[in-house]
């Protein structure tokens, strides 16, 4: 079974949604089953390579609000996350450009190596690291086992960004508006971060190739122009 997503590392519900799906797949007992593969969706493909500002302001700022319920807002999405069991920290993230995060991804797909994207998820809502920092990459990449002289050669070009583009004008051409965006054996869709008791339906489906149905309403997402607010 292969399990193809679009998601973004400055997506909180693309990260509250993988760790749903790990979830169900294991739940179901298939983990030795499921390819994944991770395709490209820039949030913001022309956010700086330097941080801006808080996470709290920009959220405030992008929806109008004031301090004190973007805060609120925020926090509400982090509690998603730590339901899961993750220490989601959103307020405190340091959101810049993740065009070099993606194309690192893109060499670990190519090379067969999994875990990256753990990392950056981890490295990006937990531990608050600032995604655009090569040094940053450099270590995230070196724990995932991706090699040296491969990472330093994607960093100091432009290897794979003509693939991130791909994929987002793939996901455009589908309609995809927001992330993150399951497709499960080029048949069944899990739109948004599902509860995983909804996606381990579907996952059940596709395993057992048995004719389903899609479900054309969002769970918890994000686009271009910002996340669901719950």
């Amino acid at each position: 079974m292969k399990v193809t997503y679009w998601s973004d590392y400055a997506c909180p519900y693309c990260y509250i949604g993988r760790t749903r799906l790990g979830r169900a797949i294991d739940g179901l007992g298939l983990a030795d089953e499921v390819e994944f593969e991770m395709k490209s969706f820039e949030l913001y493909p022309d956010a700086p390579y330097e941080v801006q500002g808080a996470t709290v302001d920009r959220f405030a700022r992008k929806y109008h609000l004031t301090t004190k319920a973007a805060r609120q807002r925020v926090e509400a999405i982090s509690r998603l996350g730590r339901a899961e069991g993750i220490d989601f920290n959103y307020a405190t993230t340091l959101n810049t450009n993740m065009l070099d995060a993606h194309r690192l991804t893109k060499l670990a797909h190519d090379l067969g190596v999994t875990g990256f994207e753990e990392l950056c998820f981890h490295a990006y809502f937990v531990d608050n690291e600032v995604m655009a920092d090569h040094d940053v990459l450099r270590r995230l990449a070196a724990e995932a086992g991706l090699p040296s002289r491969e990472v330093e050669r994607v960093l100091a070009g432009r290897d794979y960004a003509d693939a991130v583009r791909a994929d987002e004008r793939e996901a455009h051409e589908m309609g995809v508006s927001a992330v993150p965006y399951f497709v499960v054996d080029d048949t069944y869709v899990i739109t948004g971060s599902r509860p995983t008791e909804e996606m381990a339906r579907v996952l059940y489906q596709a395993s057992a190739e048995t004719l389903g149905r899609q479900d054309d309403s969002v769970g918890g997402a994000c686009g271009p122009q910002g996340c669901a607010l719950p």
